[in-house]
C-alpha cells in the first residue's frame, strides 16, 4: 500500500488501520514539523513537534481507555471500523489536500501584502468546503449500510451467529449506527484543517497542533462519564471483572459522543485564532473569488491520488473484517506501537537526508551513494534494536501499555503475536523509505510508487492466504492459557501481519535492484547489519534473565520498565565499547535537540 500521498493528522494521533495508515501519519507529521522549520525556523519546529508529541501522548491514554471497557472484544472492532469508514472524507479533502491547493495560493496573496483578498480567498474555499462536506455526510449517513456492506461484508452473517447463540454482539448492526456519528465528526474535522491551513500560513503552529488532544480527552471523557452513570463510582469502575452487552454498547456511544463533541471542540477553540488572524474574511460559495479556480486545479490531481491511495487502505480493514471479534483491534494496537520507532528513527532520517541527498547528487555516484549506504546503517541501529526487543520483549511492552481492565493476558497474547509479526518487517520498511528518497533524490518518482504497487499485491495475497489459516487456531490452543469467557481470540491478525512484512522485503529488494541498474556498484550494509543483530542479541541476555527473575507480583509496568531499560542500556553500551559509530549519530542527534 504505498504511501505516496500522505494521510492528514488533524486528529493528532489518529487510529491506523494498516501499516501505511501508520507510516503515511508518521510521514505527515515529519513534514508538518519540517514545514514549520522552514517558514517559522526551529522555535517554530520545536512548537510543532510539542503538540504532536502531547497528541500522541494522550491518543496512549486513549488506547489505554478503550482497551480497560472493551478489551480485544466486538466493541473494539465496531470503535475501529466506525472511527476509519468515513476516512475518505479526511484524507480526501482535509489537512494534505488543502496543504497542496490552499495554503500555497493563501500565503502567496499574504507576502503580496494583500491581506483582504487572502481573506475573501480564505471565505470562499471555506464555503465551498462546508457545502461538499455537507453533502458527503448526509450522504454517508443515509448510505450507511449499502457502503458498510462492501467495506465489511465479513460482518454481515453475525445477525445468523447471534441468533443461533454462537456470537453475543451483532457486529454489522451497531456499527451501522456507529458510523452515523462519525461521519458528522469526520466533516468537522475537514474543516479544522482549513483553519489549521490559515494559522500555518500566518505562523502560527502551537495551537493547531495542541488542539487536536481535545478530540481524544473528549472521547477519554465519554467513556468515563458512561461508566460512572452505569457503575456509580470510580471503585466499582476500577474492580469491573466483566462488562455486560448492555453497559459496553453505552459506552460505545458514548466514546462515539466524545469524538463528535471533540471534533466540534476542536475546531471552536481554533476559531479565535484564525479569526485574530484573518482579514477581509466573507464566507461565500463563489468560484468567482481570485485564487479558487486555481485551487481547484490543484486540488483535482491531488484528490485522485488521495483515492487510490484510500482504496488500497481499506483493504487490510476488509479483510479483518472476515476473521473472529478482537482482530481488528489487536491489528490497530500492534499498529500503535509498531510506529513508534518508525516514527522516532525511520522516517525523520529519511526526510532529512531527501535534502541532502539532492545537494550532493551532483559530486557523484560515488559520494551519492556513499551517503546513502551510511544513512541506512544509521537507521538500522536502532531499528534493529528494537525488531529485536519487540519480538523478545513484546509482550511485557504490550502489557505496559494497554493490559487492563477488560484487556487480560490472552489479548496482551494476540497483540504481542500480531506486534511481532509487523516487527520482522520493520527494518525492510525503514529502509524502504529511505531507497525511496535516493529515487526521489535522483529525479524518479515513478518507480517508488510503481514498486509500493507490488508490496500491495504481495501483502494482500500472502496475508489473505495466512489469514484464513492461522484463524483456524485460537490463543489458547498457541499458549498455555485459561480460556476467557466469551468467543476466543484467534490467530487470523497475525497472518496479516505477516504478510505485511514479506511485502515490505519484497518491495526493499525491488529496490534495492532496481538501484544497482542505474550503481552497479552499490550494496546494501548486510553485513554491518548482521553485526548489529549480533549486538543485539548479546544485549537481550541480561533483559531476558531479569525478565526471567523478577517476580509476576511486580506491576507489569515496572517490569518493563526494567527489563527494556536494561536492553536498551546494553545495546548502547556494548556499541561503543564495540566501536559502533552508528549510535554516535544518534547521541548528536539526540543532543542536538536537546539543546534547541
Amino acid at each position: 500500500m504505498s504511501d505516496a500521498t500522505r494521510r492528514p493528522a488533524a486528529t493528532g494521533d489518529s487510529v491506523p488501520a494498516s501499516t501505511d495508515d501508520a507510516e503515511a501519519q508518521v510521514a505527515a507529521e515529519v513534514d508538518q514539523v519540517e514545514g514549520a522549520r522552514a517558514q517559522g525556523g526551529k522555535s517554530a519546529a520545536l512548537l510543532v513537534a510539542a503538540g504532536i508529541f502531547l497528541s500522541r501522548i494522550i491518543g496512549l491514554v486513549r488506547e489505554r481507555a478503550i482497551s480497560y471497557f472493551f478489551g480485544l472484544g466486538p466493541h473494539a472492532d465496531v470503535l475501529r471500523v466506525a472511527f476509519k469508514t468515513p476516512n475518505f472524507l479526511q484524507n480526501l479533502l482535509g489537512e494534505g489536500t488543502v496543504s497542496a491547493a490552499f495554503i500555497p495560493i493563501y500565503s502567496r496573496m499574504l507576502e503580496q501584502g494583500r491581506p483582504e483578498a487572502a481573506g475573501r480567498f480564505a471565505g470562499a474555499v471555506l464555503g465551498l468546503l462546508i457545502g461538499l462536506v455537507s453533502v458527503c455526510v448526509v450522504l454517508g449517513m443515509l448510505l450507511a449500510r449499502p457502503l458498510l456492506t462492501v467495506l465489511q461484508p465479513g460482518w454481515l452473517g453475525d445477525a445468523a451467529a447471534v441468533a443461533a447463540g454462537t456470537m453475543q454482539v451483532d457486529r454489522f448492526a451497531l456499527v451501522v449506527q456507529t458510523v452515523r456519528y462519525t461521519f458528522p465528526m469526520a466533516g468537522v474535522l475537514v474543516l479544522f484543517a482549513w483553519g489549521l491551513g490559515v494559522m500555518n500560513s500566518h505562523r502560527r503552529f502551537f495551537l493547531p497542533y495542541v488542539a487536536p488532544t481535545v478530540w481524544n480527552v473528549s472521547i477519554i471523557a465519554g467513556m468515563a462519564w458512561a461508566a460512572m452513570s452505569i457503575f456509580g463510582t470510580p471503585t466499582a469502575i476500577g474492580n469491573l471483572s466483566v462488562v455486560p452487552i448492555p453497559a459496553a454498547d453505552r459506552i460505545l456511544f458514548a466514546a462515539l459522543t466524545g469524538a463528535l463533541v471533540g471534533g466540534v471542540l476542536q475546531f471552536v477553540v481554533l476559531l479565535p485564532g484564525v479569526f485574530r488572524e484573518i482579514r477581509g474574511f466573507k464566507l461565500s460559495l463563489s468560484t468567482q473569488v481570485e485564487g479558487v479556480r486555481e485551487s481547484f486545479k490543484a486540488f483535482v490531481p491531488v484528490v485522485l491520488g488521495r483515492g487510490a491511495y484510500q482504496i488500497s487502505g481499506y483493504l487490510d480493514l476488509f479483510l479483518a473484517g472476515f476473521l473472529a471479534a478482537g482482530a481488528i483491534s489487536a491489528l490497530t494496537q500492534a499498529l500503535t506501537l509498531y510506529v513508534l520507532p518508525v516514527s522516532l528513527f525511520g522516517m525523520s532520517v529519511a526526510a532529512s537526508e531527501l535534502p541532502e541527498l539532492s545537494r550532493i547528487r551532483e559530486a557523484g555516484q560515488d559520494a551519492f551513494f556513499s551517503r546513502v549506504r551510511g544513512s541506512l546503517a544509521q537507521i538500522l541501529y536502532p531499528i534493529v534494536a528494537a525488531t529485536v526487543g519487540y519480538i523478545g520483549f513484546g509482550l511485557l511492552v504490550v502489557g505496559a501499555f494497554f493490559q487492563t481492565g477488560q484487556f487480560g493476558e490472552a489479548d496482551s497474547w494476540l497483540v504481542y503475536l500480531t506486534l511481532a509479526a509487523f516487527a520482522l518487517g520493520l527494518p525492510a520498511t525503514t529502509a524502504s523509505r529511505l531507497l525511496q528518497n535516493t529515487f526521489y533524490a535522483l529525479g524518479d518518482t515513478k518507480t517508488p510508487a510503481r514498486l509500493a504497487v507490488w508490496r500491495l499485491v504481495v501483502a494482500t495475497a500472502v496475508g489473505a492466504a495466512l489469514m484464513f489459516w492461522l484463524e483456524r487456531f485460537s490463543v489458547t490452543q498457541f499458549v498455555d492459557l485459561a480460556t476467557p469467557p466469551g468467543e476466543p481470540l484467534r490467530l487470523g491478525a497475525v497472518g496479516l501481519a505477516l504478510g505485511a512484512s514479506l511485502g515490505a522485503w519484497t518491495e526493499l529488494g525491488a529496490l534495492v535492484r532496481t538501484l544497482k541498474t542505474q550503481a552497479p556498484g552499490f550494496e546494501m550494509p548486510v553485513g554491518r547489519a548482521t553485526q548489529m543483530l549480533g549486538l543485539a542479541g548479546l544485549a537481550s541476555i541480561p533483559a531476558a534473565l531479569a525478565q526471567t527473575f523478577l517476580p509476576d507480583s511486580v506491576p507489569v509496568l515496572i517490569r518493563a520498565a526494567v527489563v527494556l531499560g536494561l536492553f536498551g542500556a546494553t545495546y548502547l553500551g556494548a556499541g561503543v565499547l564495540l566501536g559502533f559509530t552508528e549510535g554516535e549519530a544518534w547521541t548528536g542527534r539526540l543532543l542536538r535537540r536537546r539543546r534547541r
